[in-house]
């Protein structure tokens, strides 16, 4: 007979935190959020571990979901930059994916690939041409005009007076040449660029090859950037750290191009990852020539975590139905509360732990509508969260920005939903039937209100994050989720706990209740 549950499925919004003695050297500032990517062995006397000893780790525990209106190259760049990771989304072409995983490997935080560029035979009249057309004053000199040409001089406006110079001078009678330039050689950090910078007085430093091929340009505007990106995820060589998602179909093609293009962690996309088809291509990914890491999911209970940690699984995504866009719950009555979702799995990690002396981090994947949530899921025992709601609403997100009923608003669809066409997340490997288009939705087609930049919109985010941690008496992950205290919250102390018995007042001087 079927097996139930005698506990409700309770979700992140039902539970408050209760506070513990917040201690002096509590502060924001003190807060550790490096959390473990995937799995590694440690001391099982030490539960949960440090995060430092895994292979790959973030900087804030925060990742973006493997959707096509969330997780594109500039999204990546940009989560990256701020300490999260992000999935690239596995639903488009092979090559395409792996294109947007190189151009994420390739950007180099304050080294910039020129993109305005012109031979030394152009004349003045083609430097303002290209300045008028992309904004930029700074133009490199190579001997073909591309972006990796031999590197001969540089141009700016000081180079020329405009009125004065004919428009008809060759570039090369007044560029700066190369022998004048100081330049910095392939293999430099951000750090030693930005020496140069300010020993030699430089607004830009070329970056050229063994050649004298131009690599890159560092700008000194570029420093503050660096600057105010303190947490940024990069790999040994420097360059950021980006996932990528793949399927259970075609992941022979896939999960190749995708190492190969310098992907530092893949993740299988699947709304129920408790299935031989994930088994099948874990173990696929682990027999490849180079190593890789692959996280698998999505599941909600012990059995579903353990299979896929002995098949190999990294990590393990944790939700089914949880997100807001998601109606596999209403579709197929399919999924549970992420909240006891979360803490079944998380128990079932420790003792994993216990046995075998190797710890496998988990993603709570959904659920999460207020940022609080995010450190729920952390007290719980999540090592780090999925978000597609919350990034969807960004500037860097592919969605596009369109204004529904006088409000800015982004575009926000589910991979589930006809829009998609990600048929592949749902297949349950039938080979008689036809494929190629989904038979029913788990997915709709929806707006979220615009929010301006990701950088703006994290940092507030992780404040919170860091403020309920010091509330806790806590200053690591580790620390909370050891002494973290939690409550069930009923449904008047959760109204209780919003504005109440008040009336607001609209900032343009209106007022409303609330």
């Amino acid at each position: 007979m079927a097996f139930i549950y005698d506990e409700p499925s309770r979700t992140f919004g039902e539970y408050l935190l209760v506070p513990n003695l917040t201690t002096k050297d509590c502060v924001p500032s003190n807060v550790d959020l490096t959390a473990p990517v995937v799995r590694f062995k440690a001391d099982p006397g030490a539960t949960p571990p440090d995060p430092r000893l895994a292979p790959l780790t973030i900087s804030v525990p925060v990742t973006s979901a493997m959707m096509q209106s969330v997780s594109g190259a500039e999204l990546a760049i940009a989560l990256a930059r701020c300490g999260g990771l992000s999935f690239v989304y596995g639903s488009q072409g092979i090559e395409e994916e792996a294109a947007m995983v190189r151009r994420v490997k390739n950007y180099k935080a304050g080294f910039v690939v020129s993109d305005s560029n012109l031979r030394p035979d152009a004349t003045l009249g083609d430097v303002l041409a290209l300045t008028d057309r992309t904004g930029h004053s700074t133009i490199a000199i190579t001997e073909d005009g591309t972006p990796t040409g031999r590197f001969v001089g540089i141009i700016t406006s000081r180079d020329y007076r405009l009125g004065k110079t004919p428009l008809s001078t060759p570039v090369r009678e007044i560029m700066t040449p190369f022998k004048s330039i100081h330049c910095g050689k392939v293999g430099l950090d951000l750090q030693e660029a930005n020496e140069l910078i300010w020993r030699h007085k430089l607004n830009t430093l070329p970056v050229i090859d063994e050649r004298q091929h131009l690599q890159y340009l560092v700008f000194r505007k570029d420093y503050e950037s660096h600057q105010a990106h303190p947490l940024e995820n990069v790999d040994h060589e420097k360059r950021l750290i980006v996932g990528a998602g793949i399927n259970s179909r075609d992941y022979r093609e896939r999960v190749p191009a995708l190492v190969e293009a310098g992907a530092d962690v893949l993740c299988i996309d699947s709304s129920d990852g408790y299935s031989e088809w994930q088994g099948d291509t874990i173990a696929f990914v682990k027999s490849l020539g180079k190593p890789a890491y692959v996280g698998a999911g999505n599941v909600v209970d012990r059995e579903g975590f353990l299979y896929l940690v002995e098949a190999g699984a990294d990590f393990v995504k944790v939700g089914i139905g949880g997100g807001s866009i998601c109606i596999t719950r209403e579709q197929k009555g399919i999924g549970r509360g992420q909240a006891s979702a979360v803490i079944e799995v998380a128990k079932a990690r420790d003792e994993y732990f216990q046995r075998t002396g190797v710890y496998v981090p988990i993603c709570s994947d959904g659920g999460i509508s207020q940022d609080y949530h995010i450190t729920i899921a952390l007290a719980m025992g999540a090592d780090f969260v999925m978000m597609g709601r919350y990034f969807a609403r960004f500037d860097e997100s592919p969605g596009r920005k369109v204004r529904v009923n006088n409000q800015f608003m982004k575009e926000y669809w589910g991979e589930g939903s006809n829009r998609a066409r990600n048929w592949q997340r749902y297949d349950h490997g039938d080979t008689s039937k036809k494929k190629d288009q989904l038979e029913f939705e788990e997915g709709v087609d929806s707006y979220v209100p615009y929010a301006g930049k990701l950088k703006d919109n994290l940092d507030v985010t992780l404040a919170k994050v860091r403020s309920t941690m010091c509330n806790c008496g806590a200053t690591s992950l580790r620390d909370l989720y050891m002494r973290a205290r939690l409550t069930v919250a009923s449904a008047v102390s959760i109204h209780e706990g919003g504005v109440h018995d008040v009336m607001l007042k609209d900032t343009r001087g209106n007022t409303r209740e609330p």
